[in-house]
């Protein structure tokens, strides 16, 4: 059955059947995503992450809907209606609308009207009328009148219910109809009127439609959310007439009072029975649509965020802003770890300007400091303004506003509390936006990904596919980066190709217990880390200054040898192997190719060894707001300011401009020639020049334009 699987995949995704057999058995034995991708590239043919992910996925979705084809098999004989025609047709689909469809006439029903009115035996009078050979039919109708059907008006309307069922559970109806929802469906909302004063954030709603195969997913998902709160009616709908044409020229034959009947019936059958499970079915498609967009929008920002550039190993002074309950100033060594905390009154109501001043002053010579972190919150610009203008340091120390989004919720959580068990929420939260500066990544993948707000509609959207989603990405950026064995955090470990929550917990326990590790071979000695395991993760941990330099690169230990043997056949050591790029060159890595080894690992090894254990991500970059700017109010139209991108829609971007209320800049307003999306052309964190072109003081919105700036 899984060759089946494998030829639908290759199918789909135009991936030849030998990439995706090697693939799916890779994934089987237990490799991730990040090992696939980076160690196995013969095998896939060089198949990247997100292919790699695609054909899991797909995979995966295949497995589903074959327990489902056994479960209704078996359901079906379980009835004794399984015929061999039947047998043949489910199993020849691969199409889960299908299956379903196959199924829908023995589906153990609730008692529906067509099930009374057979246990009544009308069903041959239903059969009789829909052949529409006869004109009388309150004749016909007589024949059946028994203790349970006294009339011929209650005999005639079991038959058409009996046939209204049948029409609902005929494929060809079915399809006729879902054609219709897929030319013609639109999206209606109405404001519920009791509602009126609640729903006033639905404005653009309260009289509503849109094509269904038009409407963008974020309307779409603003319209289902007024719903799901109680201030929308909303449905989705096709041309009424033409479906019901359709069905007309499917059921209507000759033109007896039979065929008149037979076309209530039919009417009956769309509006009570196939309008509402069909509209069901494509809401739902068109939901699972809008959700993939929205949580695409959110994995892209997220894996911006996470591979933001770090300041790196730096001694930091992080200042957590507020007013009236002061600034919480923390000190972190190199590390990231805690040297000391405390509160300064820089701001109003205690406006102690000059003692805070003088405290940080004094702060950053004692702690040999390197660089400030300002979180971007509330006194934020304030705070910013204080350090630069009123604080004089003795060497350059580099000043940061660094993103506070989910700070709180880092603070609030099970890890800080574990981190910090003797220090409050607040001082917690200013470690953390010290450490952002230093090491966003470290940081941030200790924060559940759905609180650092960069997503949009990330509450409405299917909350498993997002978590999926969102997981994914953080496993693949912390492969991308790797992680410094002796100092990652557990919550870092985690997230390590082959590791986990337990291995990362046991190798934190066994730096505890034994030191820092001295080679990649010594996690072998980790409690339950097996071959399998050190296999997976064992190319993306580092070791610093390590008894083999290998170790703080990305060769994997199953290649060491591949390089020991290049340094033996140029007649040097391994470190002067890795020293010198003339060496290197001078290298025929044909000759070095072997069964398990060809050209694409031998071509990633030798471009490791050029910047060995080096950091993908760039160097992190000041950024300075406008000096005139500090409230909606200061701004004009017109006005050209610096900003920040702080998140990325499908609609447009968001701009901080240093006013607490971000600036949206609409897609039409990014570019001068049009663009499908914003993420093609705007990458969160980056700086930009704005214009502003929209003031509302009452909705606090701002309108920006990037065009001709």
């Amino acid at each position: 059955m899984h060759s089946e699987h494998n030829k639908i995949i290759s199918d789909k995704l135009n991936i030849s059947l030998k990439q995706v057999e090697n693939t799916v058995n890779l994934i089987s034995e237990g490799a991730t995503i990040p090992f696939i991708s980076r160690y196995r590239k013969e095998v896939t043919g060089s198949l990247d992450e997100v292919r790699i992910a695609e054909i899991k996925d797909l995979s995966e979705k295949l497995n589903e809907l074959e327990k489902r084809r056994e479960n209704i098999l078996s359901s079906i004989e379980k009835q004794g209606k399984l015929t061999d025609d039947i047998k043949i047709k489910i199993e020849a689909t691969y199409d889960l609308q299908e299956l379903e469809d196959l199924y829908l006439p023995y589906k153990q029903k609730k008692k529906t009207r067509a099930v009374k009115a057979k246990e009544k035996g009308l069903e041959p009078l239903a059969v009789t009328i829909l052949e529409q050979n006869i004109n009388d039919i309150e004749n016909e109708a007589l024949k059946f009148l028994n203790k349970d059907v006294e009339t011929v008006e209650e005999a005639l309307q079991g038959a058409k219910d009996i046939i209204a069922e049948q029409i609902n559970e005929d494929k060809r109806a079915r399809d006729a109809v879902r054609r219709e929802f897929k030319y013609t469906a639109k999206v209606y909302s109405k404001l519920i009127k009791s509602k009126i004063e609640e729903a006033a954030k639905y404005e653009d709603y309260f009289d509503f439609e849109e094509p269904l195969n038009k409407i963008p997913s974020h309307r779409l998902l603003a319209v289902l959310r007024g719903a799901n709160e109680g201030f929308l009616r909303v449905k989705i709908q096709p041309d009424e007439n033409k479906a019901l044409e359709k069905l007309d020229r499917i059921f209507l034959k000759g033109d007896t009072d039979a065929t008149a009947f037979v076309q209530d019936a039919i009417d009956d059958a769309y509006k009570r029975l196939l309008l509402p499970s069909v509209e069901n079915e494509f809401t739902k498609i068109a939901k699972e649509k809008a959700d993939a967009q929205a949580i695409k929008v959110f994995a892209d920002n997220l894996r911006q965020l996470l591979l933001a550039p770090p300041l790196g190993e730096q001694r930091i002074l992080a200042i957590d802003p507020g007013y009236r309950t002061g600034c919480k100033v923390v000190c972190l060594d190199e590390h990231g770890n805690l040297l000391h905390n405390e509160t300064v009154y820089p701001h109003p109501p205690q406006k102690e300007t000059f003692q805070a001043a003088k405290k940080i002053s004094s702060l950053v010579s004692t702690y040999k400091i390197d660089a400030v972190a300002i979180g971007n919150g509330t006194a934020s610009r304030e705070t910013e303004q204080f350090v630069k203008q009123k604080i004089r340091f003795d060497k350059d120390v580099k000043v940061f506003v660094v993103s506070e989004d989910g700070a709180s919720v880092y603070s609030a959580s099970k890890i800080a509390r574990e981190e910090f068990p003797d220090y409050d929420v607040t001082v917690r939260g200013a470690v953390s936006i010290g450490r952002r500066l230093a090491d966003p990544l470290a940081e941030l993948v200790k924060i559940d990904p759905k609180s650092i707000g960069v997503g949009q509609y990330q509450h409405d959207v299917d909350q498993k596919e997002l978590q999926k989603s969102l997981d994914y990405v953080v496993e693949s950026c912390v492969n991308a980066v790797g992680a410094e064995l002796n100092t990652a955090s557990k919550h870092l470990l985690t997230y390590v190709s082959g590791l986990g929550e337990q291995l990362a917990r046991n190798i934190v326990d066994y730096r505890t217990e034994n030191g820092s590790f001295k080679s990649r071979k010594e996690l072998k000695k980790v409690k339950r880390l097996g071959d399998k395991a050190f296999e997976q993760c064992a190319g993306f941990l580092r070791i610093r200054n390590a008894e083999n330099p290998l170790d703080n690169t990305a060769v994997h230990p199953e290649s060491y040898h591949i390089v020991e043997k290049m340094a033996k056949d140029n007649r040097v050591s391994l470190e002067e192997f890795i020293k010198s790029s003339d060496i290197r060159k001078k290298v025929n890595l044909k000759n070095y190719i072997s069964d398990t080894v060809g050209m694409p690992t031998l071509t990633d090894i030798m471009k490791e060894l050029e910047k060995p254990g080096r950091d993908p991500r760039q160097q992190a970059k000041i950024f300075e707001f406008s000096k005139d700017v500090f409230s909606i109010d200061d701004l004009k139209i017109g006005m050209i300011l610096p900003g920040i991108v702080t998140n990325i829609t499908n609609f447009g971007a968001f701009v901080d401009i240093g006013v607490k209320q971000d600036g949206l800049v609409h897609i039409s307003n990014i570019k001068n020639e049009f663009i499908k999306n914003p993420a093609d052309v705007l990458k969160l964190h980056q700086h930009v020049k704005v214009k502003v072109i929209s003031i509302d003081t009452v909705k606090k919105r701002i309108g920006l334009s990037m065009k001709d700036v």
